[in-house]
């Protein structure tokens, strides 16, 4: 049994341990400014907020702003693209840092890994705004060299960055392009804290790589697969509001506009501010449900499978 830290044995360790506590005080400070504080603000999600009267001064509007919301002729429609985009671009950009991880682990030559890791990373530093710019010359209906390809082989040009059916072709491969180098480093990290005896040990038995990627590489990094998963289903619903927006066309409007760049359209170019913030509070609250949701989920199947 572990007594309760009481107040004065609580000032006491802090008093003694004030250079640890010094240390995690910016972050904290951070946490309170800008993740804790702002959510005074999200009462203008109910109120008619106008600046002269400030966010309790507003009168009050209840459901009016989420009632409209639901009413709105936009919202299936962007419900629709948020949960489509979310759902496809978590299925196949998922798995893929994971394969990849699992396949750098295995090179043998130390110099080829090297190489091949930097290679798969070194797209994470280049910005959003600079992949949308290279998808756009690239893909250009004149000059890019995807369509000079289809017209040497006979094919008809295509306008992808103006076609809805390409948003979302485009808008997760480049996802899975410039963000899995990130979470393949993470993976590999699990894996290396792997015990080697474990593959000593099935070498001698007689398994082969890929007998022992499955029972050994595979189970070793389940949990770290598992929280990234939590955490990636938990901000489902947040889509890469800068990457869509910049993606977005008149054209191809019809599958490209997701919540996040309806809530910048209300609320920042038509002024609507406590119609755009009921919007973001929802998306909000549907991210919270599935994150719990899943954690329960998982904690049952641990339960249930003894791990």
């Amino acid at each position: 049994m572990t007594t309760p830290v009481t107040a004065p044995g609580l000032v006491r360790r802090m008093g003694r341990l004030w250079q640890l506590y010094l240390l995690v005080l910016p972050a904290l400070i951070y946490l309170v400014v800008f993740k804790f504080w702002p959510m005074y603000g999200v009462q203008i999600a109910f109120r008619n907020f106008n600046p002269v009267d400030g966010f309790s001064g507003s009168p009050f509007a209840g459901w009016q702003h989420f009632e409209r919301f639901f009413a709105s002729p936009q919202f299936e429609r962007v419900l629709e693209n948020t949960l489509t985009l979310a759902v496809v671009n978590l299925l196949v950009a998922f798995p893929v840092p994971i394969l990849l991880a699992l396949m750098v682990n295995n090179l043998r030559d130390g110099r080829l890994q090297s190489f091949v890791r930097a290679v798969l990373y070194s797209p994470t530093f280049i910005s959003t705004v600079v992949v949308v710019g290279m998808l756009y010359v690239l893909l250009s209906p004149r000059s890019g060299l995807v369509n000079q390809a289809i017209a040497v082989f006979g094919g008809d040009q295509v306008l992808f960055m103006g076609s809805p059916e390409w948003f979302r072709p485009i808008f997760v491969g480049s996802t899975v392009w410039q963000e899995s180098g990130f979470q393949m480093v993470i993976y590999l990290a699990a894996l290396a804290g792997i015990d080697p005896a474990l593959h000593d040990a099935a070498r001698v038995d007689g398994a082969n790589t890929w007998q022992r990627i499955r029972h050994i590489d595979v189970p070793g990094i389940l949990p770290t697969i598992v929280v990234l998963f939590m955490l990636a289903v938990g901000n489902l619903m947040n889509v890469s509001f800068e990457k869509a927006l910049l993606m977005q066309t008149p054209l191809n409007r019809e599958t490209s506009q997701v919540i996040q760049t309806y809530v910048y359209q209300a609320g920042l170019q038509q002024a609507q501010f406590s119609y755009s913030a009921a919007i973001g509070l929802f998306n909000s609250v549907v991210n919270l449900a599935l994150l719990v949701t899943f954690h329960v989920v998982v904690r049952r199947a641990r339960r249930n499978w003894g791990v």
